[in-house]
């Protein structure tokens, strides 16, 4: 997740953000990077606690990993360590109408316009997440671990993830150093799919590396029933929106039933499920601001894939094509992106089968 801010002169920028917003930023940013340690100097010193350490140890290890088969810009990012006040890094702000699974986009200088908004400070966050409601939006306002500074900055790691395992902590230092490396200005599902491919095309080969199993069938199965879920109910969203010949009380009751349905549906599916609560958590909070920020982040990743194995699964050919991609106009690149996604999706089917479970009980579920 990028999130860049422009210290110098941020303020002068006429736009549609407050003085507040950039002096909290700013402010934010700052402090981070003045808590910076060097992670080598960290390891080296016996002081440090060891289980500290360790982490910073499968940093090191990761980065290398980064740098010389992902062919990621690593430079001295994540070379550093922060330890936070708080738990969480920052705040995110997500919005959406209430009849439109489009996110509200914000703009900044440099990194262009985004689908959200991040605060330093919790509090201001929670008073825009009121205003929002006040105007009749669905929000999400979630905290964020981690974030990218796009190489304006050398992003350390902080204490918000460090102690993750090792997989889920290399799979968010890949993701976030793809944004260095590819990032097209204004298109938040463009960037954060890329990103996410990256580290999902990259994972498999560095649990095999590191002597770490991969994910159990189970579990993976589990992430992708829910993910069926949240699509077929944004499919139903969307059409109860587009409808023009509803009035907005009867938009209102069906999109109200439609969430009731997804619900009842992830109830049905997850019995006898283990270590459910996260996609508990979620269904529950689902309305437009969730499904739109799943969608930024999940919905063109088949189509990355899909690049991937046409550039011969070789990155320095993958990222040539996605900048190629990314320089085309935006409605160019959406159709392009739409055809890789229906060729990896047919490719998926010729493998597995088709899955109907997800669009059956959201159909018939009452």
């Amino acid at each position: 997740m990028p999130i860049t801010l422009v210290i110098l002169g941020a303020f002068s920028v006429a736009s549609c953000e407050t003085v507040h917003f950039y002096s909290q930023a700013a402010t934010g940013q700052l402090k981070i990077l003045a808590g910076r340690k060097s992670i080598d100097h960290l390891v080296a010193n016996e002081q440090t606690d060891p289980k500290l350490k360790l982490q910073l140890e499968w940093v090191r290890a990761i980065r290398a990993y980064a740098a010389g088969e992902l062919h990621l810009p690593v430079d001295s990012a994540y070379s550093d360590y922060t330890q936070l006040d708080g738990e969480y890094a920052l705040y995110n702000l997500i919005a959406a109408p209430e009849f439109s699974l489009s996110p509200k986009r914000w703009c900044y200088p440099i990194a262009g316009c985004a689908s959200y908004r991040g605060y330093f400070d919790k509090s201001d966050a929670v008073r825009q997440e009121g205003r929002l409601r006040a105007q009749g939006y669905d929000v999400y306002l979630g905290p964020v671990p981690a974030y990218s500074t796009l190489g304006w900055f050398d992003d350390p790691v902080l204490s918000s993830f460090v102690n993750w395992k090792p997989d889920r902590l290399a799979s968010l230092l890949f993701h976030e150093l793809a944004h260095r490396r590819v990032y097209i200005s204004g298109d938040t599902r463009f960037n954060e799919s890329f990103a996410t491919a990256v580290s999902r095309i990259a994972l498999p080969d560095w649990r095999r590396r590191n002597g770490i199993p991969q994910p159990a069938v189970k579990s993976v199965a589990q992430a992708r029933r829910v993910n069926g879920l949240m699509v077929a109910a944004r499919k139903q969203l969307k059409s109860i929106y587009d409808n023009k010949d509803l009035g907005t009380e009867e938009k209102r009751a069906r999109k109200a039933q439609t969430l009731q349905r997804l619900r009842h549906c992830y109830r049905e599916a997850s019995a006898g499920w283990v270590q459910d609560e996260k996609f508990a958590r979620m269904i529950e909070k689902t309305n437009n601001a969730t499904l739109a920020l799943v969608s930024e982040y999940q919905s063109q990743v088949p189509a990355f894939v899909q690049l991937y194995r046409d550039s011969g699964e070789d990155w320095e050919a993958f990222y040539t094509a996605v900048e190629q991609l990314g320089a085309l106009p935006k409605d160019t690149r959406k159709a392009r992106l739409k055809v890789l996604s229906e060729r990896a999706q047919a490719s998926s089917k010729k493998v597995t089968g088709p899955s109907l479970q997800s669009d059956t009980c959201m159909s018939a579920a009452n």
